[in-house]
């Protein structure tokens, strides 16, 4: 009697055990997938963020090629100026 209700206990005990694991294994699975959406979804922020800094770097670029075209060209005009008016000066003398 007591072999077949120590069995009993067992094979419950068995049962119990195969459920929780199913249980924790559905769970961990939810889990995974949950992860990888976060980090899907991290990837592509981070992409974005990458996509925008170089659109704003490019932007940055320009500006500072058109202001060094403009402090070139002003510096150029003002030495043509000063060569002009030196040449003037040295041919009225």
């Amino acid at each position: 009697m007591r072999k077949i209700i120590l069995a009993a206990a067992v094979a419950v005990s068995a049962l119990t055990v195969a459920a929780c694991s199913e249980g924790t294994t559905e769970g961990a699975e939810a889990t995974t997938e949950s992860a990888m959406e976060d980090a899907s979804a991290n990837v592509d922020s981070a992409a974005a963020a990458v996509d925008s800094a170089a659109t704003d770097a490019a932007a940055t670029v320009d500006s500072a090629a058109s202001d060094a075209a403009a402090t070139v060209d002003s510096a150029a005009s003002s030495a043509a100026t000063a060569v002009d008016s030196a040449a003037s000066t040295a041919a009225a003398q």
